[in-house]
């Protein structure tokens, strides 16, 4: 394992945006393996992680075999190949890497090395066909149109927002960033998207319109309010969705409007006792996620993500709840624009910066004017040794360092 391990990292970096000839390739000397089993395509500039969550569990609930490939791991690079929820195991990891590093000394012959991202996904792709799943849920690593991703024919395209990120990659305007959401879109399929901003939705619209895509939009085609969902295909009232926040409640409902959409196409029964179990029990590490009664992480690592995040700290502010905030990003992010974000909106709030053990990560010469916490975790046992039931501590920024900061309040066991 790993000598796998170190074979993939030694790809880190190699971030080919030139078109997808070469996993096009790749995945047809591997026979195919994403076209035997349907796909649920998954795009967006935030969200996309728990909207599979809650689809994934929505599946399960019916019965299904499904294959879930996301991305960035918070614990280890098997959490991103996961079948009904259970990560790849060591040995199935290693044989299908195994048989990709085969593959690849033919395609070497004609194009370059591939990816880490490429690597993984042809992994997914390869592992999800020899376990014979139901269906994939299959998150996009960035943008759409050229991801490596999308070699597929996804049976619906979802879009779970657009906002600015990646704009050295997807373009400077909503509707650039949108042309390459949409581009996962395919011909003749269906698609559900978020509620966008007017410029993005009218991309979305243009494309859907052009390749004959059945377009499903939230606010117009289905709508989930105060736990009460309606749509054309079904309603339901009194949902309770476990995952906290306001804007999962979005997510949850583009879950469910698509889930019902795959079964209807399929001619399948949905339960509703099953829909309510499953929206009532999902979980998504590292989301704004209780790990401990006083103490929540959230993944916020854009604007975009931030806003929300601080809805719901203004929120907590208004239930007299006292918020501390230890932030901790990299330096290729626009983390100066998210702190002063968080400055302004939360002028109340104790933050604090911290580094962390991943290259690139901040240190005290980037971030001058804000008080810099040498050990996070030393900041973590104190906060929790004085903490009155009225304080609460928001960890966020980088996913890395989420995924970091959980692996050090998580035993090994998975209990916090």
């Amino acid at each position: 394992m790993f000598e796998v391990e170190e074979w993939l990292h030694s790809r880190i970096g190699l971030n080919f945006r030139s078109g997808l000839g070469r996993m096009q390739r790749a995945v047809d000397l591997l026979g195919n393996p994403e076209k035997t089993y349907p796909i649920i395509h998954v795009t967006g500039t935030n969200g996309k992680g728990s909207t599979i969550a809650f689809m994934r569990e929505l599946f399960v609930a019916h019965g299904k075999k499904v294959g879930t490939f996301t991305s960035p791991h918070i614990v280890s690079i098997h959490d991103r190949i996961c079948i009904n929820g259970l990560p790849i195991v060591d040995e199935d990891f290693t044989r299908i890497a195994n048989q990709v590093k085969e593959m690849e000394k033919t395609l070497l012959e004609t194009h370059d090395q591939l990816s880490f991202f490429e690597l993984l996904t042809l992994i997914a792709f390869l592992y999800f066909r020899e376990q014979e799943v139901d269906l994939v849920l299959l998150e996009v690593g960035i943008g759409g149109l050229l991801d490596t991703t999308n070699v597929v024919t996804g049976e619906i395209a979802v879009i779970t927002s657009i906002g600015l990120d990646h704009q050295e990659t997807l373009g400077d305007s909503l509707e650039e960033i949108a042309e390459q959401k949409a581009g996962i879109f395919k011909a003749g399929k269906k698609a559900v998207i978020a509620k966008l901003a007017p410029e993005a939705e009218l991309v979305c619209q243009s494309k859907a319109r052009e390749l004959a895509v059945d377009l499903y939009q939230a606010g117009q085609d289905f709508a989930l309010k105060v736990g009460n969902f309606s749509s054309r295909i079904e309603s339901f009232s009194q949902l309770k969705i476990s995952l906290e926040g306001a804007y999962q409640q979005e997510n949850a409902a583009l879950a469910l409007q698509t889930f019902l959409l795959f079964m209807a196409s399929r001619g399948e029964r949905v339960e509703e006792e099953f829909v309510r179990r499953a929206l009532k029990e999902t979980h998504w590490a590292g989301r704004l996620e209780r790990i401990r009664p006083k103490i929540y992480l959230d993944g916020a690592h854009n604007l975009p993500a931030l806003t929300r995040l601080v809805e719901f700290i203004q929120g907590k502010i208004q239930q007299g709840y006292q918020v501390h905030i230890l932030f901790g990003a990299l330096k290729r992010k626009d983390y100066q624009g998210m702190l002063g974000y968080l400055t302004e909106q939360l002028p109340q709030v104790k933050l604090k910066v911290t580094g962390f053990d991943y290259q690139g990560s901040l240190d005290e010469k980037d971030v001058a004017g804000y008080d810099l916490i040498p050990s996070y975790g030393d900041f973590i046992r104190e906060f929790e040794e004085k903490a009155n039931n009225q304080n609460l501590l928001f960890v966020t920024g980088s996913l890395y360092f989420i995924s970091e900061v959980r692996a050090s309040l998580v035993g090994s066991d998975g209990t916090s």
